[in-house]
């Protein structure tokens, strides 16, 4: 579902669900005894002590062959429904393409963040790499690289390629403002396996 369709779903819930209450809050306070005398001639009046669904009607609603499958039916898919639209609010949708600074052009975050860990990776001294690039409000990028030094390789050997390559990653997605979270750990050396 796209953001804007979500985002159309949930304002037309949100809405209606309003308008119900709207709608349940007005019948009940024009029921009170304070307010029927003021009421317009054609708005119906409830008898004192009435209530919407007496016990009478009740039973003869439960009597209906129709009444328990279509009550039955009506929870199962507000339930089902209520529930689908819970979860489609978890689960984050697709990223947004980030836009650059040449007319047209974007860029999907996640090839960004892809480009990013292989160029990474191809720097002397760096046994692997992961990155994470994610999209914040008001134009801005957090950017998250995760390195992990071969033995014996020094950070500080590795540091200045590395600013380098974040600093062009900055850059290349030049209308945001880009922040970068750089972890280095050592890789730990492969053991020899043990044969019996």
């Amino acid at each position: 579902m796209t953001r804007r369709v979500r985002s159309a779903v949930n304002r037309t819930v949100l809405g209606l669900a309003g308008l119900v209450l709207a709608l349940a809050g007005s019948w009940l306070a024009a029921t009170d005894r304070a307010v029927t005398g003021r009421l317009p001639s054609w708005w119906p009046a409830a008898a004192p002590g009435s209530v919407l669904l007496d016990r009478d009607r009740l039973a003869q609603l439960r009597a209906e062959a129709w009444w328990t499958p279509t009550l039955m039916a009506a929870a199962i898919t507000l339930s089902v429904l209520l529930a689908y639209w819970s979860l489609a609010r978890l689960r984050p949708g697709p990223a947004r393409p980030l836009a650059l600074a040449l007319p047209g052009g974007t860029v999907r975050p996640q090839a960004l963040a892809e480009a990013l860990s292989t160029r990474v990776a191809a720097l002397p001294g760096v046994a692997r790499s992961r990155s994470r690039v994610l999209c914040l409000p008001g134009r801005r990028l957090e950017i998250g690289l995760r390195i992990w030094l071969r033995p014996g390789a020094s950070p500080d050997a590795v540091l200045p390629a590395l600013c380098a390559l974040t600093a062009e990653a900055e850059k290349s997605a030049a209308p945001c403002t880009a922040r970068t979270r750089i972890r280095l750990s050592t890789a730990a050396p492969h053991r020899p396996t043990r044969l019996r």
